[in-house]
């Protein structure tokens, strides 16, 4: 089949920062030497092999300098990666749907996916962490997500709970409606949830959220705001799940986190305060316009917004909290909004700065407090 256009997305990845991003972090020899070994792919099953190798080398390499704590080269490159996968024409037939189950491959392989495996030991606890892309790159091409950042540092790390070793891994996923339609984050996280050798003992999805705070999302709505993703798109209503894997239809309305908010908030205090966020935006039963609730939701009501608003963070919020409640899990599961991050200066020649990078280790250590106060809470109670 022929090559598939770019996305809005992979066409930002052409601009003068993300380049530069790519030249000072090392991840731009990431494109030439794909180029280089998916000219000498023999079939569609040699390419996902290439494909496969590339993402998990991005992520590892990622991962591996997460402790500098920039997202930023890895988002770039997988989307540079992406752009030269659809252009491609290879020697041999490639159907449209062969072209797309390629790119699929490289995202999972490239966000961490593929590694969210545990020793097979009951003395080990497993807590799985997620952040997202940066997102409003069309007001600040520059951006860094808190997030991803985050999620790249705790990768890997370990922490002592309750007499217990933690061990951390994580994911990132995209800020794209599509993917989440299509059940990423059910993909993902379903086997976590016991249909592995070693479910997970925490699963705490993170987001970035609002300007010099902490918000822990108490209530995750079933409902889509319409905002534009990174490829422009805007998806509006009631969020769509995936079916064969057993989740409830019709789904709740609204889904609530276990995360231990009171310990966490006296635990991991730091530079930026951490709120309980209990407000929700509802249609009550029997109305028909929407009202916001400091509280949470009341009974009956239609979801219109959780705690996290009605874009992704919502979303993966929800998919999350209702994967724990469809498998009985009794464990920690819930979102966490992280401080924005921004850059100071407007000169779209720099791309960071010393208060840049000064605040994202900040938002990443207390985030690495939030999540051992999580573990620990839940281990020292018992449960």
């Amino acid at each position: 089949m022929d090559a598939t256009p770019t996305t809005a997305e992979e066409d930002r990845a052409r601009g003068e920062a993300p380049r530069l991003l790519l030249r000072r972090s090392g991840f731009a020899a990431a494109a030439p030497l794909f180029t280089a070994d998916l000219a000498g792919a023999a079939g569609a099953e040699d390419a996902a092999r290439i494909v496969t190798s590339h993402g998990h080398r991005l992520w590892s390499e990622a991962a591996r300098s997460g402790q500098a704590g920039d997202d930023r080269p890895l988002y770039w490159a997988r989307l540079t990666l992406a752009a030269i996968l659809r252009s491609w024409e290879p020697p041999f037939a490639l159907a449209g749907e062969e072209r797309a189950a390629l790119l699929r491959r490289l995202e999972y392989a490239s966000r961490g996916h593929d590694d969210l495996v545990f020793a097979p030991d009951d003395r080990q606890l497993r807590v799985i962490v997620t952040g997202f892309d940066p997102f409003g790159l069309d007001e600040d091409v520059r951006r860094s997500n808190p997030s991803g950042a985050a999620a790249l540092a705790l990768h890997g790390t370990s922490f002592e709970a309750g007499g217990h070793t933690a061990v951390v891994r994580a994911a990132v996923f995209p800020v794209r409606w599509r993917d989440f339609t299509e059940g990423m984050a059910e993909q993902t996280l379903m086997p976590h949830y016991g249909a592995t050798a070693a479910p997970a003992d925490a699963v705490i999805t993170v987001s970035r959220g609002r300007e010099g705070r902490f918000d822990l999302e108490a209530y995750n709505g079933a409902w889509r705001g319409g905002r534009a993703d990174n490829e422009d798109h805007g998806a509006q209503g009631p969020i769509p799940l995936p079916g064969g894997m057993g989740l409830p239809d019709p789904p709740p309305q609204w889904c609530r986190s276990t995360l231990p908010r009171r310990a966490i908030i006296e635990g991991a205090a730091g530079r930026f305060p951490i709120v309980d966020n209990t407000e929700v935006t509802e249609i009550p039963a029997g109305a028909e316009e929407p009202v916001v609730r400091p509280g949470g939701p009341t009974e009956g009501s239609r979801a219109r917004a959780g705690g996290g608003g009605g874009y992704l963070s919502n979303e993966i919020a929800y998919r999350n909290t209702l994967l724990r409640d469809t498998t009985g899990r009794g464990i920690p599961a819930g979102h966490v909004h992280t401080p924005k991050l921004e850059l100071a200066t407007d000169d779209p020649s720099a791309v960071t700065d010393p208060d840049f990078e000064r605040d994202r280790a900040d938002i990443t250590e207390q985030l690495r407090a939030i999540v051992m106060a999580a573990v620990r809470a839940h281990t020292e109670a018992g449960e």
